[in-house]
C-alpha cells in the first residue's frame, strides 16, 4: 500500500513544474491575444484598401471582440461602416474612439459631420469646437471651420422654416426646408415637415417621397407609414395604400391609427378585387353589385367613386345593358370628359341602342386621344371616322369602329 507521505511528496515535487506550465500557458495566451489582434487589423487595412468591405469588416469586427480597448478597431470599424453607407452603425464606433481617445480630433470631426447630415445642430457644433479647441492639422481645422459655419446657416434657416410653417406659408417653408435637406440629408425632422407641406400644396408625389425617406431614416416610424397610407388612400391607390398600413402595424400592432386604417382599406381592397375577378368571368351583374358595394365603403374619395362608376360603365355595356351604362358613363365624363375608357363603352353603349348620331362624338373624342397619345392604329380609326362622317352612318361600319376600339385597348392595355 502505497503511503499518504509518499504520495504527498511526488505532488509537491511536480508543483514547482506546474507553476511554470501556468506561467508560460498565460503569457502565451496573451501575446497570442496581441498578436491576433494585429493580424486582424492588418488584414482588414488590405481588405478596406482592396474594396473588399464585407471582407474587411469581419476582421474589425473580431479585433474588437478580442480587444474592446483597442480605439483604433472601432475606428477602422466606423471607416468601413461609412465605405458601406451605414452611417447608423458608424456614428456609434465614433463615439466609443473618442471615449477611448478623446483627443482623436479625426474620430471627432467625422462624428461632427455625421450629426450635421442628421440635422442634431448642437450636437455637431459641439463636436467642430472642440476640434477647433484641440490642435487640429490645418486641414482640419479649416474643415472644422467650414463646417461650423455651414451649421449656423442651417440652424437659421430651420428656425425660419418653422416660423413660415407656422404661418401656413408652405411654398416658402418648403424653399426653405430644401435648403436645409441639401446639408442635413439624414435629418428626418426636416423631411416630415416638408412632407406636410407639400400635402397642404397638393404635391403628394414629392410628399410620398419624403415619407419613404423618413421611414427609412428612424427607426418603428410608424406615423410616415400612417401618412403613406392615407395618402395613397386618396390617390386612390388602394394596393399600395394597403401596402404601407400593413408596414406600420408590423412595427405596432396596437397602432390605433394604422389598425382602424387597414379595416378600411382591407375591406375596400377585397371588394375592388373580387369585382375585377367577376368582370373577367364575365359575371357582369356581380361585378355592378360589387363595385356598388365599393361606393357605399367609400363615399367620400373622389378616386374611388370615380373607378368604380368607370368599371360600373364598363360592366354594364359588357353586358348588353345599353341604358345603364349610358346612364353611368355619362356621370363619370362629367368628371373627367377625356376618359378614352369610359369614352369607347359609352360609344359602344351607343351602338348597341342604335343612338348613332349620339354616339358620334365620343368616338370622335377617342380618336382625338389616341391622335394625342400617338397610337399606332390613329390612321386607320381616321380613315373609318372619315367614311362615317362622309356618308350616312352605316352599323357595320359603326360597329367596326367599335372593334377596333376593343383591340386597341386590349393591345395597349
Amino acid at each position: 500500500m502505497v503511503s499518504i507521505d509518499h504520495v504527498a511528496h511526488k505532488i509537491l515535487t511536480y508543483f514547482p513544474y506546474v507553476l511554470v506550465l501556468i506561467d508560460i500557458r498565460f503569457q502565451g495566451g496573451k501575446c497570442g491575444k496581441d498578436g491576433s489582434v494585429d493580424n486582424h487589423m492588418e488584414m482588414g487595412k488590405k481588405l478596406l484598401a482592396a474594396g473588399q468591405l464585407a471582407d474587411a469588416l469581419s476582421h474589425f469586427h473580431a479585433a474588437v471582440d478580442i480587444d474592446p480597448q483597442n480605439y483604433m478597431a472601432y475606428y477602422r470599424r466606423a471607416t468601413v461602416f461609412l465605405a458601406m453607407g451605414k452611417s447608423k452603425s458608424a456614428l456609434p464606433d465614433l463615439s466609443r474612439v473618442i471615449e477611448l481617445k478623446p483627443d482623436f480630433t479625426s474620430a471627432r470631426l467625422q462624428r461632427g459631420n455625421l450629426l450635421l447630415k442628421q440635422g442634431k445642430l448642437d450636437e455637431a457644433e459641439s463636436d467642430f469646437k472642440k476640434v477647433l479647441k484641440s490642435n487640429p492639422s490645418d486641414k482640419e481645422e479649416k474643415e472644422a471651420q467650414s463646417q461650423l459655419t455651414k451649421s449656423d446657416e442651417i440652424q437659421r434657416l430651420v428656425a425660419q422654416s418653422r416660423r413660415s410653417f407656422d404661418d401656413k406659408d408652405y411654398v416658402t417653408a418648403a424653399a426653405q426646408l430644401d435648403t436645409v435637406i441639401e446639408t442635413c440629408i439624414w435629418d428626418v425632422t426636416s423631411r416630415e415637415m416638408r412632407a406636410e407641406c407639400f400635402i397642404q400644396m397638393g404635391e403628394m408625389g414629392k410628399a410620398i417621397s419624403d415619407l419613404k425617406a423618413a421611414s427609412k431614416l428612424k427607426n418603428d416610424n410608424t406615423q410616415a407609414f400612417y401618412k403613406l397610407s392615407t395618402i395613397y388612400y386618396n390617390l386612390g391607390d388602394h394596393e399600395m395604400s394597403l401596402s404601407e398600413v400593413r408596414e406600420c402595424l408590423k412595427l405596432d400592432p396596437d397602432h390605433k391609427q394604422c389598425y382602424s386604417h387597414y379595416k378600411q382599406v382591407k375591406k375596400l381592397n377585397k371588394q375592388i378585387q373580387a369585382a375585377e375577378e367577376y368582370i373577367q368571368e364575365q359575371r357582369y351583374e356581380d361585378a355592378v353589385s360589387k363595385y356598388e358595394a365599393v361606393i357605399t365603403t367609400e363615399p367620400n374619395v373622389q378616386h374611388f367613386l370615380l373607378l368604380a362608376k368607370e368599371r360600373i360603365c364598363h360592366a354594364l355595356t359588357q353586358a348588353q345593358q345599353a341604358s345603364r351604362a349610358i346612364s353611368v358613363c355619362s356621370e363619370v365624363l362629367k368628371s373627367n370628359p377625356a376618359n378614352v375608357n369610359v369614352l369607347k363603352d359609352r360609344a359602344e353603349a351607343y351602338l348597341q341602342d342604335e343612338q348613332y348620331e349620339e354616339g358620334k362624338p365620343d368616338i370622335c373624342s377617342c380618336i382625338k386621344v389616341l391622335q394625342d397619345r400617338g397610337w399606332v392604329t390613329f390612321c386607320l380609326l381616321t380613315f373609318i371616322f372619315q367614311s362615317l362622317i362622309q356618308k350616312e352612318i352605316d352599323l357595320l361600319v359603326a360597329s367596326s369602329l367599335a372593334l377596333v376600339l376593343k383591340v386597341q385597348f386590349l393591345l395597349t392595355g
